[in-house]
């Protein structure tokens, strides 16, 4: 096996890597070429990974088959299951690594962002959240009231979103050794049906649950001391995926990498050409005011509670009205095609083309 790009002698881990972007999709993908086996789980390069439940699941009513050798016991129940005669028997698993600065941002901090950012990883699968796992690691005096901020925000979330915390872990380190705190989450849903990256198709409308970009835009605004009215967009997307999961042919949050990075990854998996509208980037001014002072690829602002969706063009319409009871921002941004890449349609008609953002972008945005 030839030794992947990332990891040849003479190469080291750079920020660029953690960032999102090229770099990252790059990174992922040679790390895949060593870790390449994933046994019976599928979709192991999308948000989540999937494990097919239904053969150790019991045909007349859903329980553990004692048969298969597991225990048996009443499928898992959570408050956001469909209470209906369908089967959620596709296991959606994911995890996240949260190292955000500041910990504390207009809009929410580093705690709310752990269980948001989770969460929407199953949420955007199809699945519904049953579950999280959430480790701290702390460094030495960390101050217990922030510390104590934290865990109520992470509390706040969960009680809204009903997805209980239900295992962890907590490690302290020696001061210097980490910057502050560091949180690692996992989650786990159940979906009938998957909403995979690779399934948008020709005809297809790009939709957008509002305004993008406006996490990276508060979080930069932080750094640089520069003031402005927005707050993040951090929020758990459960309710409003699942109002449409029915109609969606693919389903992203745009955090590390934007709007830029997802749609590449979409069209590259799905086959397709994507074109988008100028007229309608869901961008407001201040986020264009901030990537154009700093010199950052707008297309590479994250979002921390907004979803990209590939909609069969029947459907958009349908799909329009019902996000817009829950933002009013929510639109249609461009359109699939046969052919590949990503394209921005220009105000005089013209094409150009939205690469796979590049560099450091925005490093611990997340």
């Amino acid at each position: 096996m030839s030794i992947p790009k990332s990891f040849n002698k003479n190469s080291s881990i750079s920020l660029e890597l953690g960032s999102g972007g090229k770099a990252s999709w790059e990174f992922f993908k040679d790390l895949r070429k060593i870790m390449s086996y994933t046994g019976k789980w599928k979709n192991t390069g999308d948000d989540g990974a999937v494990f097919d439940l239904s053969p150790i699941m019991s045909v007349q009513d859903g329980s553990m088959n004692i048969n298969s050798g597991l225990p048996r016991r009443s499928a898992p129940r959570n408050d956001n299951l469909r209470n209906d005669n369908s089967r959620n028997d596709k296991l959606v698993f994911t995890t996240d690594a949260f190292i955000i600065e500041p910990l504390f941002f207009k809009g929410g901090d580093i705690g709310k962002i752990a269980m948001c950012g989770t969460i929407n990883d199953v949420s955007v699968m199809g699945a519904v959240p049953i579950g999280i796992s959430l480790s701290f690691v702390i460094e030495e005096g960390f101050p217990s009231k922030d510390l104590e901020k934290i865990i109520k925000s992470i509390d706040k979330v969960s009680r809204e979103a009903k997805v209980p915390v239900v295992t962890g872990d907590t490690k302290v380190t020696e001061k210097g050794k980490i910057d502050k705190i560091e949180i690692t989450t996992a989650g786990v849903g159940l979906a009938k049906n998957i909403i995979s990256n690779s399934g948008a198709k020709s005809g297809d409308k790009i939709i957008v649950s509002g305004n993008l970009g406006e996490h990276g835009a508060v979080i930069l605004s932080h750094r640089f001391n520069y003031k402005i009215k927005l707050k993040s967009d951090c929020q758990s997307l459960v309710k409003e995926v699942q109002s449409v999961a029915k109609f969606l042919n693919v389903c992203k949050d745009p955090t590390r990498g934007g709007l830029g990075e997802n749609l590449n990854e979409i069209a590259e998996k799905s086959k397709v050409k994507i074109v988008l509208n100028e007229k309608n980037l869901p961008f407001k001014k201040d986020v264009v005011a901030i990537s154009e002072l700093l010199g950052v690829n707008l297309f590479a602002f994250p979002s921390e509670g907004r979803f990209i969706a590939s909609v069969p063009a029947k459907d958009a319409d349908k799909v329009i009205k019902k996000l817009q009871k829950f933002n009013p921002e929510a639109k249609i941004i461009g359109e699939v095609e046969k052919g590949k890449g990503v394209y921005l349609k220009t105000a005089i008609g013209g094409l150009r083309t939205i690469e796979m953002p590049q560099g450091k972008l925005i490093p611990r945005i997340c």
